[in-house]
């Protein structure tokens, strides 16, 4: 069983939560502003309408917050499914999620005697494939490329443990918690495209590149 270091889809949840309510909670804050003005009397048209526009802005933006915060909940559900699958690895890998480089808090980085990997985690519905060199959904562009996403953030985690003083190849993985990638695995551009019922057979049978005391002094700088 692999040794796993913090909670996936933590992240996820807080910035879902934060990111996506913040307008309603200051909606509100201005909804009760106004009508304490209207009970106080005064300029009553003006902060009447001012009430009703708060009103209308509460509304808006419960609808619009709610469906945002479901997608980042089910984005950290994905997170948790591929969390569970990586404790499949034996125990000579480590798992570290919401790992921060540079900023950016990256899914999952796991460490093992096949090497480093950075996984970005979709938990996307219906069908993913990969249509002369783009990743589509239901046969439609993603908002953003998963492939550019997920070698970014591996350059994040190269240059973090490269500060940390071990220089060493991250491999950008990205990982459908849904299984719905047709085709389980295959690579785009530097990038690994994987479902995850197939990402533990295939990150043990890259070969071994970290000897044991190389992996212990790395999981130590990581774990620091």
């Amino acid at each position: 069983m692999a040794r796993q270091y913090g909670v996936a889809g933590e992240w996820a949840r807080v910035r879902g939560t934060v990111s996506s309510l913040w307008p309603l909670f200051l909606s509100f804050v201005l909804l009760g502003a106004f009508l304490s003005a209207l009970v106080l009397g005064g300029h009553t048209w003006l902060f009447g309408a001012l009430f009703v526009a708060s009103l209308i802005a509460v509304i808006v933006y419960w609808r619009k917050g709610m469906r945002r915060v479901e997608s980042f909940f089910r984005g950290a559900r994905g997170e948790e499914r591929v969390a569970n699958v990586l404790i499949g690895l034996p125990d000579t890998y480590h798992v570290f999620h919401d790992f921060v480089a540079g900023g950016m808090h990256v899914d999952h980085v796991v460490a093992g005697p096949t090497g480093v990997f950075s996984i970005e985690t979709k938990n996307w519905r219906g069908r993913v494939e990969i249509v002369e060199g783009h990743i589509l959904a239901n046969g439609a562009l993603p908002s953003r490329n998963p492939a550019q996403q997920a070698q970014r953030e591996a350059d994040r985690v190269k240059a973090q443990l490269a500060k940390l003083g071990f220089d060493v190849t991250v491999v950008p993985v990205v990982c459908f918690a849904s299984d719905s990638f047709v085709g389980d695995t295959r690579e785009l551009g530097s990038a690994k495209i994987v479902n995850a019922n197939a990402l533990v057979g295939w990150v043990q049978s890259q070969p071994e590149i970290l000897a044991a005391s190389d992996l212990a002094r790395l999981v130590q700088l990581m774990n620091g």
